[in-house]
């Protein structure tokens, strides 16, 4: 209701002009009676209560799982910290009390201006007393919603008669429930706490509905003087429960108040997401007050993340600290999982080990064979020789070794690739030219790989280049899919890359990296335990009891451990390591990444009827067209009988160990070379030399341009003429055994 008392708005104005009390009154209340008259009709038009609601913004953003549950809260307004609108009926009715006793005790009865409140506030301002405006609730909330008003202050006169305004004129369209609801959600509490949400949550680590009548008192002794010191804040608090007839809760209350607002007595999180995959929401949340919904489901995310860490743990005296997971599902590319890291047991959880570029170790050889079967150079019968080798790369000497010392003479492709033997693979690498691995390599997504094969030279078959976890997980998932590379997704949110570990990934068409026969050969032999048995035993972690493909990798110094696989539906992988590159202390791929890719994919697997998750089964994968079986023997009799895969028109049935110069392929010029000639550098001391991957049978010769140019099993040297050419290498009776083509370039000077 009105009183007859005069506002506030023009106090510090008349205060100056008239001393009598009776005067004042009058000549107050009439201008204030003419100013709201007057601007009224100009008053800009105020919002509506579901518009105010609609338009309000948490600093944060939420992620999702792919049911709707909260995933993952991120702060993304660094000005001001803000949590979700909250209902009056969630806010303790303490505060609301509270906070009514503090700002506006006649809330419920006024039109907007408290005149009874005005006028005594006009009076002690004339009488040379100053007091503190009385602003009501709703006139507070009209200066919280006029943005303008805030920039320029209200304690102009013609401000305080606008806000008067605005409050008769919320009042007329608000009930007094929305009123105090957007209020207690828009005012600031204390430094950048904004709302009752962020307030309660920061102060006392609770809800708002959870507020008791102390916490009450001093969230509304702060709204009068919100950066004061816990001492003053706890006095005007203790005067407020006194008059709620709680004076018994002054006791202690300076302490309480001091710890609250110096370092809050919150929880450890300010919000209820629970907060299971940082890494990943700061790559799809970029909007505050966003909620994005994505293809991670929760439960496989937060089992993900505790089996990391349990594994990590048992590690830890062996130097390991930190991990990564990624669960794809194979038909759809949508990321199920993304742990990216081991959170507080690393000493960089903020580096996001799924996109972190790392060596790859033997994670890569499954694309070289798969490479080596489709350009027919092997089948999974094919004897390679594992034996000591050494190659010639122009800088020096290259000599393989194999993860565990010793040899084991000529094996089958099926058995170097299984048991994840280094010298076959580097052998293998020769057959093929490491410029057409790098292709391919590309093709399956690697973008990271960013030089040609030859810069990497023979350890690119070793996995001496960085990859991420992330391009690893879709170029697996490309092989569970028959060669088809396709882009990874989340759903309908967009994904935001900026480092060279996610490049290309989420884009892109469809492509195809492999033949689906080459793809079918390579998961055939990664899902065979006989084939990785001398290697990894039969019964290991990548023995599934339902079908799955697997491959394991360890690069250099032991800086980086991987597991790597896939069953029908899904593709999981795991990294294992140190986010500052140290090394680990004896830990393999069985041993390091391989307990974590085996947990996650039995999870998946094995369903969950108390929750409603069904089992999941992985049968074989039908063999493709153009892929036929036929049973083998080995001569001598290296490997047992057993039947075998091959390409169509390629199966044999028995397979005899080749000489060893039947691997010798021309190591230099490379095919594609490009070699310029020096003016400045006599022609004599240009000669290139002429190298073979293995020695020359007696008998062999180089032939340049289809001519005779020296014998091949004896040191060769060639002088260079610009032009293209081609360098072939023939057995004794002219048969070719290998060709490549290169051109010789001419420096600019040169005649």
């Amino acid at each position: 209701m009105k009183s007859d008392n005069p506002g506030i708005m023009g106090i510090e104005v008349f205060s100056r002009l008239h001393r009598h009390h009776a005067a004042c009154r009058r000549l107050l209340a009439s201008a204030v009676a003419a100013a709201v008259l007057l601007l009224a009709p100009q008053a800009q038009a105020l919002p509506a209560f579901d518009e105010v609601r609609a338009a309000y913004r948490s600093s944060d953003a939420k992620l999702l799982a792919r049911d709707g549950r909260p995933l993952h809260s991120l702060r993304l307004d660094p000005l001001v910290r803000r949590l979700e609108w909250t209902p009056l009926d969630e806010i303790s009715p303490a505060l609301l009390r509270a906070v009514i006793l503090s700002e506006d005790r006649r809330f419920a009865e006024h039109n907007g201006v408290d005149w009874a409140a005005a006028g005594k506030a006009a009076w002690s301002n004339l009488r040379g007393n100053p007091t503190r405006g009385a602003s009501t609730l709703t006139m507070q909330l009209a200066g919280l919603l006029d943005e303008d008003s805030q920039r320029r202050g209200r304690r102009s006169f013609f401000g305080k008669i606008s806000q008067s305004t605005a409050a008769l004129r919320l009042e007329r369209f608000w009930h007094k429930g929305e009123i105090a609801e957007a209020y207690l959600n828009l005012v600031s509490f204390r430094g950048e706490l904004q709302g009752v949400a962020a307030m309660s949550r920061q102060l006392f680590g609770k809800w708002p509905h959870g507020l008791d009548e102390r916490e009450s008192a001093l969230a509304a002794a702060l709204l009068r003087a919100p950066n004061a010191a816990p001492a003053r804040v706890a006095e005007r608090a203790c005067r407020l429960l006194t008059e709620m007839d709680r004076a018994g809760e002054c006791s202690g209350l300076d302490s309480f108040a001091g710890q609250a607002l110096a370092s809050g007595l919150r929880a450890a999180d300010n919000d209820s997401a629970p907060q299971l995959a940082p890494h990943l929401a700061r790559k799809l949340l970029n909007t505050p007050g966003s909620r994005v919904r994505s293809s991670v489901d929760a439960d496989l995310q937060a089992f993900a993340a505790t089996a990391l860490r349990r594994h990590l743990g048992a590690l830890r005296r062996q130097n390991v600290e930190d991990g990564a997971v990624i669960v794809i599902d194979n038909t759809r590319g949508e990321v199920l999982a993304w742990v990216g890291s081991s959170g507080d047991l690393s000493a960089a959880a903020e580096v996001d080990g799924v996109t972190a570029l790392r060596q790859a170790g033997s994670t890569l050889k499954p694309f070289l064979y798969a490479l080596a079967f489709e350009q027919k150079h092997l089948n999974p019968a094919s004897l390679i020789e594992d034996a000591p080798l050494t190659l010639d790369t122009g800088n020096g000497l290259y000599a393989p070794q194999n993860y565990e010392a010793g040899y084991r003479g000529w094996v089958s492709a099926r058995a170097a690739l299984g048991g994840s033997l280094n010298v076959p693979a580097v052998r293998t690498l020769v057959r093929v030219g490491a410029n057409p691995f790098h292709a391919a390599l590309q093709k399956n997504g690697f973008s990271s790989i960013k030089q040609d094969g030859e810069w990497y030279g023979y350890s690119l078959a070793l996995g001496s280049a960085d990859i991420s976890l992330l391009t690893l997980a879709n170029a697996y998932r490309t092989l569970a899919n028959g060669g088809q590379w396709s882009p990874l997704s989340f759903g309908r949110a967009t994904f935001n890359c900026r480092s060279a570990g996610c490049s290309g990934v989420f884009a892109g068409p469809p492509r195809r990296a492999h033949s689906a026969a080459s793809s079918y050969l390579v998961s055939d032999i990664l899902a065979d335990r006989n084939a990785r048995a001398a290697t990894f035993g039969l019964e290991s972690w990548l023995a599934t009891p339902y079908w799955s493909a697997v491959k394991t990798g360890t690069s250099k110094d032991m800086r980086d451990n991987w597991c790597a696989g896939f069953s029908r539906r899904y593709t999981a992988a795991v990294w294992v390591g140190n986010a500052s590159g140290s090394p680990m202390h004896d830990v393999s791929g069985i041993s390091g990444a391989a307990p974590v890719w085996r947990e996650v994919m039995d999870w998946l697997h094995r369903g969950d009827p108390a929750s409603g998750r069904p089992a999941i089964s992985s049968p074989p994968p039908a063999a493709p067209a153009g892929v036929v079986r036929s049973a083998i023997r080995f001569e001598p009799a290296s490997e047992p009988l057993r039947d075998e895969w091959f390409l169509a028109g390629s199966e044999q049935t028995v397979i005899r160990a080749a000489g060893g110069n039947a691997l010798a392929r021309i190591a230099y010029p490379a095919e594609g070379s490009i070699i310029a000639l020096d003016p400045d550098i006599p022609p004599s001391r240009q000669r290139l030399p002429l190298r073979l991957s293995s020695p020359a049978a007696s008998g062999w010769r180089w032939l340049l341009d289809g001519k005779p140019l020296a014998r091949a099993d004896q040191p060769a040297h060639w002088l260079p003429q610009p032009g293209r050419h081609t360098l072939q290498l023939t057995e004794r009776n002219g048969a070719l055994v290998d060709r490549v083509s290169f051109e010789v370039r001419a420096m600019k000077g040169k005649r």
